[in-house]
């Protein structure tokens, strides 16, 4: 593939992204050092990384597929298949764990409708276990998309179920 075309089979990007890829690419001497960088911009527009965005990179950087599929499966910022409209992390690691975490993510589970590491029958909510979410000493911690949420006890996760599903509405 050469570097303008923009699909495979299954895979494309909009025009914007592209060029960001493309301008990304020059800063760096030996191209594969942009694997992160591009990893991040199509997970950006796409929501995760399809086995066809890896190829479409690898093919980009001139790498194998397994040299990207390896980075992606190696961080966990990375996803490998659909995530809810709003994204649920919730922290797993000894620190959580001992104060409620699993609790916590059990009551998210049961207000959003939503299965551990699936997906909302609406779209809408998807949960996921983190490891290390950099807040142990305000446990139970989670992650709303971007958003960072500390103390989250059964309560306080039932009422933030609550917002959620009221500003989905909004």
């Amino acid at each position: 593939m050469s570097d303008t075309q923009t699909e495979t089979e299954e895979f494309s990007l909009s025009s914007e992204t592209l060029a960001k890829i493309d301008e990304v690419i020059t800063h760096y001497p030996e191209k594969r050092s942009a694997t992160l960088p591009l990893l991040h911009l199509v997970q950006e527009e796409k929501g995760y990384i399809s086995r066809p965005a890896m190829e479409w990179i690898a093919d980009k950087l001139g790498l194998t597929p397994i040299n990207v599929y390896e980075l992606v499966t190696f961080y966990p910022m990375f996803r490998e298949k659909p995530v809810g409209r709003r994204h649920v992390r919730v922290c797993r690691t000894l620190s959580c764990a001992l104060v409620g975490s699993h609790k916590t993510c059990k009551v998210l589970q049961d207000k959003l409708g939503c299965e551990l590491d699936g997906v909302s029958e609406d779209g809408e909510f998807s949960i996921e276990y983190a490891e290390c979410l950099a807040g142990c000493g305000t446990g139970p911690v989670l992650m709303v998309d971007d958003d960072f949420y500390e103390n989250i006890d059964e309560a306080k996760a039932a009422e933030l179920a609550e917002r959620l599903k009221t500003e989905k509405k909004d």
